[in-house]
């Protein structure tokens, strides 16, 4: 809910002072005896995201040093801000790439969720709004995805992230829909229904529209499962308890989009949320169901826990029925996309090498480390149904994010590039300095890469 970045005007704040760890021995020698002294003591000087406190003969806070990996990690460095004094600072450095680094990292490190208790108090840092706006802009944008996924599924269930999609679109200007319970099915999105008709919250699909309807089109397409039982196939205990989190796609694409407006990239935006609760009662979906979806593809349930891929369908089928230039779809899709690359590198799938890769190098600028993995297209035979034209869980336990990905692809137009991101949408810590929940992943390296695609 809030992180300790402002954009206020205030000439009474302190200096912090970045050292490239490259520099420091130069730094160091350079310095009198007093701070190398203090150097000493505190052992400053051998890993990023170390500061040292130095003070004026008076006793008053004079600057603070702060040691800088060489590579501009902001995520090496997110853990420094918590321990500072609390008071008010700015970066003092000629150069933007360090000063850019050490903003991200401070709105990513101070970052706290503070709906259900109160927020700690913690140093505050001063920043140029005009100058540092796409730096403020990601780090709102991260706020907004962490935000969306800690909130309990009580409070950001499928009505709820609706009424914050409304919120958004009336902030940004952009169009707002909603096609919701029943309505599903007259309209066609018959497999968005299957998955959601058991909760008590309707399930329903949020679209949003902005931009220039003559600028090349892109859809994001985000998986809004605001909470996951697992259905009838249930999870245990152990892996339902941070299910909040299945709405994490849906977040990123809210996420990205507004980077998107933020910078006024000339496209024209169309962001979909199929958003349902996999819930169990009387009227849920069961194991060896079969559901007709909008493409007219028949999809047989092998699994009931394997529903981010069902409601996808639709949404993807109806994404790709205007001819977007570009499909992007976020999800938190598969424990196997873990199981392959852990918490914070995140598998990425996409019809066009080009385009993976290029994420990939975007990752690699943007530290938001991501990694392709292939549509193996023989691995369809693992997803192939006897009784129907596909289905939704994979006939072996290998495998499982790229026949999920292979899955999505029967649902998208092969004359679109498309891409896939098997997000986490959750860090354990190690990523951001000790704050566990929800986080943005990938959603940086894509917004940077199609910032260099579109530009503004």
């Amino acid at each position: 809910m809030t992180h300790t970045i402002s954009t206020a005007q205030n000439n009474q704040t302190i200096p912090v002072v970045p050292i490239l760890k490259t520099t420091f021995s130069t730094w160091l020698e350079a310095q009198n005896g007093f701070l190398q002294a203090m150097v000493k003591h505190q052992q400053f000087g051998e890993s990023a995201g170390q500061f040292l406190v130095d003070y004026k003969a008076s006793g008053e806070l004079a600057r603070v040093y702060l040691l800088v990996d060489d590579d501009l990690n902001p995520y090496t460095m997110c853990h420094a801000f918590k321990a500072l004094p609390k008071t008010d600072y700015h970066v003092e450095c000629e150069t933007e790439e360090i000063t850019s680094a050490i903003i991200l990292a401070w709105g990513f490190g101070s970052y706290q969720f503070d709906k259900y208790k109160e927020a700690t108090a913690m140093a505050t840092l001063f920043i140029d709004a005009i100058k540092h706006q796409t730096e403020l802009s990601v780090v709102n944008a991260t706020t907004l995805v962490r935000d969306l996924i800690n909130t309990p599924a009580d409070d950001m269930g499928p009505t709820e992230l609706a009424e914050f999609a409304e919120k958004f679109a009336k902030k940004n200007h952009t169009t707002f829909s909603e096609t919701v319970g029943d309505a599903l099915l007259t309209e066609h999105f018959p497999s968005i229904h299957l998955v959601g008709r058991a909760s008590h919250k309707a399930p329903r699909l949020i679209e949003l529209n902005w931009g220039d309807e003559h600028k090349p089109k892109i859809s994001l397409v985000g998986k809004g499962v605001c909470f996951d039982t697992g259905g009838n196939n249930m999870k245990s205990a152990e892996f339902m308890r941070w299910m909040k989190k299945d709405m994490g796609g849906g977040a990123h694409v809210l996420g990205l989009a507004q980077l998107i407006i933020d910078h006024q990239l000339p496209v024209c935006l169309q962001v979909l949320i199929p958003t349902v609760e996999n819930a169990v009662a009387g009227n849920a979906y069961r194991q060896g169901d079969v559901v007709q979806t909008r493409s007219g593809k028949t999809i047989e349930i092998g699994h009931t826990d394997a529903e981010g891929r069902v409601i996808l369908a639709d949404a993807l089928t109806y994404a790709s029925e205007s001819k977007p230039q570009l499909i992007i779809d976020f999800a938190t899709l598969t424990g196997a996309a873990r199981v392959a690359m852990g918490p914070t590198v995140t598998p990425i799938f996409s019809n066009r090498k080009e385009v993976a890769d290029a994420i990939f190098d975007s990752g690699q600028i943007t530290h938001d480390e991501v990694w392709p993995l292939p549509l193996q297209q023989s691995y369809n035979k693992y997803i192939k149904s006897k009784i129907a034209d596909i289905s939704n869980s994979g006939s072996i336990p290998q495998a499982g994010c790229i026949t999920a990905a292979l899955f999505l692809e029967h649902f998208v137009d092969a004359e679109i590039s498309w891409v896939h991101i098997d997000t986490y949408g959750w860090n354990f810590g190690d990523r951001t300095g000790g704050i566990e929940g929800g986080e943005a992943l990938a959603m940086y390296a894509v917004f940077n890469w199609l910032k260099g695609k579109y530009p503004a």
